[in-house]
């Protein structure tokens, strides 16, 4: 995975100027520093290297299978179903649970929903949301990415299921190892009904505008925008209908929740790591936006020496200090970091202006930048952490490492003598 700093690296100068023009807007929270401050020349370097979006080069990449998938000779990728015009899905009832379906998609009978005929359904049904990708057991998100696809209720819709069905199974191509299978599971509530303000569980065949490349799941993958990576597997090759009650997943294995939502967290991005004396110490970073939403990112600095308690990990008596939470992007396609994305069709964004109806957006990033004030030559540790709008400091409300990491983030700077 490639370090947080380097992920957005991309620069584009609107970006900065749209955190000036937003002076007193409500993106910026009161105490936070002066736009006077964002322009900083030290600071406004670190603004002008944050892009929102990650090309899919860029994405931090977790994966399994071996051989990997993606990577098989393109007449086995073929065999595989793991090219567009191979790509087919069995949507099948549990054999030892089944639910009443009135008819089922299989290979054996030819009957596998194709590639074409989810085309079909995307001119219908089509749908695109920001998420980022995140894996729970990883300090920082893999990447932000516009996800467009088909919401996989109207493809389970088609199998006309009747009764008995209380849980979706699905998995992605394995090798035909069944050692090798990484499957999850959803509740068939949350798979027929969003929650309000929430995308769809999606069939998802594009990501920023592009189709989606076998590194990041493709041809077609699922995407459940408010999990953690797991929930949303690659190669997607199989779903299950099944009137068993409880959840399949493979991560239950080294001991995970596999039912946790993403988490309200804050990372560091760009940093000097070494400022003069009398100089103020710029710094950027993002927050992701979990359940809980986002109100503020906070940094505290002390010095070095004497380091905190080694089992202190909330840190809740620091002398902490608001950031700014910077406002949405104007331009989404800065240097062509994504492809020909409408963001007047994306999810959350208004159909007039292509503008995010609220900020930040829920399931994503906001990138959030501070200038403290010049201290003392020595050596500093800075930490950083987020408030929620139910105004619970990180790491609470769930500092459980297995449910999604939620540790504050440190990082050390020095002041030089002269």
């Amino acid at each position: 995975m490639p370090p947080l700093s380097d992920e957005h690296k991309v620069t584009t100068r609107r970006f900065f100027l749209s955190v000036l023009a937003a002076g007193a807007s409500t993106a910026i929270h009161p105490g936070d520093v002066s736009a006077e401050d964002l322009a900083n020349p030290a600071l406004r370097r670190l603004i002008e290297k944050l892009n929102y979006l990650t090309p899919a080069e860029q994405f931090g990449t977790v994966e399994r299978g071996n051989p990997l998938p993606y990577k098989l000779p393109l007449a086995q990728l073929k065999e595989a179903g793991l090219t567009p015009d191979s790509w087919k899905l069995e949507v099948v009832s549990d054999d030892d649970y089944p639910a009443t379906m009135g008819k089922q998609f299989t290979h054996a009978d030819d009957t596998a929903f194709s590639y074409a005929k989810l085309m079909e359904l995307a001119k219908k049904h089509s749908t695109s949301f920001i998420k980022t990708m995140t894996c729970n057991n990883m300090e920082a998100p893999l990447g932000t990415g516009v996800w467009e696809g088909v919401p996989l209720r109207e493809v389970l819709w088609l199998t006309e299921p009747k009764a008995n069905l209380r849980r979706v199974f699905y998995h992605g191509y394995h090798n035909l190892d069944p050692k090798q299978m990484f499957q999850s599971s959803l509740p068939i509530g949350r798979v027929l009904e969003d929650p309000p303000g929430m995308p769809p569980v999606t069939l998802v065949y594009k990501l920023n505008g592009k189709p989606i490349s076998g590194l990041r799941g493709g041809p077609v993958r699922l995407v459940v925008p408010e999990a953690y990576g797991f929930k949303s597997i690659k190669w997607l090759t199989r779903i299950t209908l099944t009137n068993l009650h409880n959840a399949n997943d493979t991560y239950h294995r080294g001991n995970n929740d596999i039912d946790s939502w993403l988490k309200t967290i804050a990372r560091f991005g760009s940093i000097n790591g070494e400022v003069p004396k009398g100089t103020p110490i710029p710094i950027t970073g993002l927050a992701q936006v979990g359940i809980s939403g986002l109100k503020k990112v906070q940094v505290w600095i002390t010095p070095a020496s004497p380091a905190q308690p080694r089992e202190e990990t909330r840190f809740a008596y620091g002398d902490w200090q608001d950031a700014t939470i910077l406002p949405a992007p104007t331009d989404w396609d800065a240097n062509g970091t994504a492809g020909p994305i409408d963001m007047e069709s994306v999810y959350g964004f208004d159909k007039q202006s292509g503008k995010p109806s609220s900020w930040p957006i829920p399931y994503t990033i906001a990138h959030w930048a501070t200038l403290l004030p010049p201290v003392a030559p020595g050596r500093y540790t800075i930490r950083c952490r987020t408030i929620d709008n139910n105004n619970t400091a990180q790491p609470l409300p769930r500092p459980f490492k297995k449910s999604g990491s939620s540790s504050i983030s440190r990082v050390t700077v020095v002041v030089g003598e002269s």
